[in-house]
């Protein structure tokens, strides 16, 4: 990987949109975790609260240098604070409590009556911070008859519908190479969250907030697919037919692959010249968006047919000129090497306290007033574990008696 930019120094902290908001994140894996990194990015103290043995995406994604900072892990955890505590043993349970007295928001994954099992409940928790904002994130929403049903992202990609369509055009479904759910809902949790942070200010608290993953995803894929079904009564089967085309797909080219969308009138017909098939303006079939439509698979095909005679350097060139949208084909190895993204500094070489050198992917939005930067990377088991029980009042002798009962544990970084 070539051309990288350095992670920046941090100088506009003060500037930070979420600076003072304290977060007790009690997840794991990654739908709370992105969630959280999220709000850390932008200047939440976001407090990742693990058991000594560590959150879960530490040991199941992939070889790593230090045992337990798998490279996911270290993707959905900068910029947060790790204590270790075993709420089944003493003393474990009441610094917990002692840390969300002083917090803003606290968020766990976890089944509600686990939650509650552990004193963990919102009632709990309103006891302790009258004003919390509460969030709880569930596989399946709490008023029907999966309430208690685990969930991970493949149980909701499959429930959902997405795997269904998701069928490589011979009928057997796939899940999406990616945990897709717990990265779309992740997202969904914190802009949820956000808009709990501003009701707050502006009217008060608190807020009890239950995110669902298999609503939320099915809602997701629906307002995509439900379309004929959409009416009452229907207009004709679900699945959006344009996009579960066999030939909405990369196109070949001579030497490769091409991704092309031509969707206004301006962009097919420049796409039809583009092509040397200038006729296509005037057949009935595409001369009009709703025709068009109606006739998307012959379209492909012809675009498809056609785009074989080329390189895809040739494409390109002939596409921009055209101001038709075009991208090459990327896999995971080439997009490293995309030169635009070595430009905006999507990539950032930096130096890892126990893992070397690393590569951190920056968070992309960009606010004229802060840019969202590496303050610190994701922390080893406990690495803050004294640090915060001393903040809350946890006496020095209490901490020594956590860390020799195996109730809190404190791995320090090399820094």
């Amino acid at each position: 990987m070539s051309h990288m930019r350095s992670a920046p120094d941090i100088s506009n902290a003060a500037k930070a949109p979420l600076e003072g908001l304290r977060v007790i994140d009690l997840t794991q894996v990654v739908v709370g975790p992105y969630a959280t990194q999220f709000l850390a990015d932008f200047g939440a103290e976001v407090i990742k609260i693990e058991h000594p043995t560590g959150d879960l995406a530490r040991w199941i994604g992939g070889k790593s240098t230090t045992p337990g900072m798998a490279a996911k892990y270290l993707h959905l955890n900068r910029n947060k604070k790790s204590i270790a505590l075993d709420l089944k043993k003493p003393g474990a349970a009441e610094a917990l409590k002692k840390l969300i007295a002083t917090a803003d928001v606290v968020i766990h994954n976890m089944r509600p009556s686990a939650a509650a099992r552990l004193g963990l409940s919102a009632q709990n928790l309103l006891e302790l911070k009258p004003d919390l904002i509460y969030c709880s994130v569930v596989g399946f929403g709490q008023g029907g008859r999966y309430k208690d049903k685990p969930a991970y992202d493949s149980i909701i990609q499959g429930a959902s519908g997405l795997a269904a369509i998701n069928n490589g055009g011979d009928g057997e479904p796939r899940f999406v190479p990616m945990v897709i759910a717990d990265r779309t809902v992740g997202i969904m949790v914190a802009n949820t969250i956000l808009m709990a942070v501003v009701q707050r200010l502006r009217h008060g608290g608190p807020q009890i907030i239950e995110v669902p993953m298999f609503e939320s995803m099915t809602a997701f894929v629906l307002a995509e697919h439900l379309f004929l079904k959409t009416f009452d009564p229907p207009l004709g089967e679900t699945g959006d037919s344009r996009l579960l085309n066999p030939n909405s797909r990369p196109i070949r080219t001579a030497d490769g692959y091409i991704c092309v969308t031509a969707n206004t009138d301006e962009q097919v017909f420049a796409m039809f010249d583009a092509m040397g098939r200038s006729d296509l303006r005037t057949d009935p079939r595409f001369a009009e968006k709703r025709a068009r439509f109606e006739n998307i698979g012959e379209m492909f095909r012809i675009r498809n047919e056609i785009f074989v005679s080329r390189t895809t350097a040739q494409w390109l060139e002939i596409l921009e000129a055209a101001d038709v949208p075009a991208m090459p084909l990327h896999t995971l190895d080439s997009v490293l090497e995309d030169p635009h993204l070595a430009e905006t500094g999507l990539f950032q070489p930096i130096d890892h306290p126990t893992e070397g050198k690393i590569i951190n992917l920056r968070n992309p939005v960009q606010f004229s007033s802060y840019e969202p930067s590496l303050k610190w990377p994701a922390p080893l088991i406990g690495q803050h574990s004294v640090e915060l029980l001393r903040s809350v009042g946890v006496s020095d002798g209490e901490i020594e008696a956590m860390l020799e009962s195996g109730a809190t544990v404190n791995h320090c970084s090399a820094a």
